[in-house]
């Protein structure tokens, strides 16, 4: 008989999202696990830059693995330009990354070369953030839970310059994921986000596009805290329709 696997750990979303995305590593590839979640992480804005990574202990307890694992990750990061280190009292991990605005010119590149990958993450996309979506509404949201999804938009409504929205918008989306209570479901949403987050960085900043993305957003909170899980899919539902026709006609 096949044992049956460990059950997820539980959520609370009123950790803060960097929790909620950092999970276990698993396999023999520690090492490179740490770098891709950290990174991954800075990237979408989950650790924005200036802000403190926490403790070495709590990360390394966070992701199941050893310290000095934990320590070789970060220093690929330093060695990346993502983060910077300080020893000492008051020291720490601080993130150094500063988001391009989407448009701009971009070393990494690669676009082209991950064209089916990204292409097939907007079809799991389609369902994956729809079904997180009604399933965070069918939830009875505690009042931390609501407090994370009303924060979370406010940050993309007050976003100051593209780059900012860009990553205030990655984390409405995971903190959508975090309140439906399953770590499964913010894995997958996070992963599905990275992708977007290369593809929206290689096209122009559309202002039309940031309009028609924010009434969607606000329909799709909306939805969750009035505890509408049909509402709340169809809104993600052409949230992510939208974003999916124009990804594909700038990217072709």
């Amino acid at each position: 008989m096949t044992p049956s696997p460990d059950p997820a750990p539980e959520l609370d979303p009123a950790r803060p999202l960097g929790d909620l995305v950092l999970r276990p590593v698993r396999g023999h590839h520690a090492f490179e696990s740490c770098v891709e979640q950290l990174a991954t992480a800075i990237r979408l804005g989950v650790f924005a830059y200036g802000a403190a990574l926490p403790p070495e202990r709590e990360l390394a307890d966070r992701m199941g693995v050893a310290r000095a694992t934990l320590r070789e990750a970060i220093a690929g990061l330093r060695a990346a330009g993502m983060v910077r280190t300080t020893r000492g009292r008051g020291g720490g991990t601080v993130v150094s990354y500063q988001p391009s605005a989407p448009g701009e010119p971009r070393a990494d590149g690669g676009i082209a070369e991950r064209r089916e990958e990204l292409l097939d993450s907007l079809v799991f996309r389609r369902v994956v953030e729809p079904g997180a979506c009604h399933l965070a509404a069918s939830r009875e949201l505690s009042a931390s839970e609501r407090m994370l999804l009303t924060t979370a938009l406010a940050e993309v409504d007050g976003a100051s310059d593209p780059a900012e929205h860009r990553q205030a918008d990655s984390r409405l989306h995971l903190a959508i994921a975090g309140v439906t209570g399953s770590p499964r479901t913010v894995a997958a949403v996070t992963d599905v986000q990275a992708c977007l987050h290369d593809m929206l960085q290689a096209i122009p900043v559309l202002d039309v596009n940031i309009e028609h993305s924010s009434t969607q957003h606000r329909a799709i909170v909306t939805a969750i805290l009035g505890g509408d899980p049909v509402r709340a899919r169809r809104a993600m539902e052409q949230h992510c329709d939208d974003t999916a026709a124009l990804l594909r006609g700038l990217l072709g």
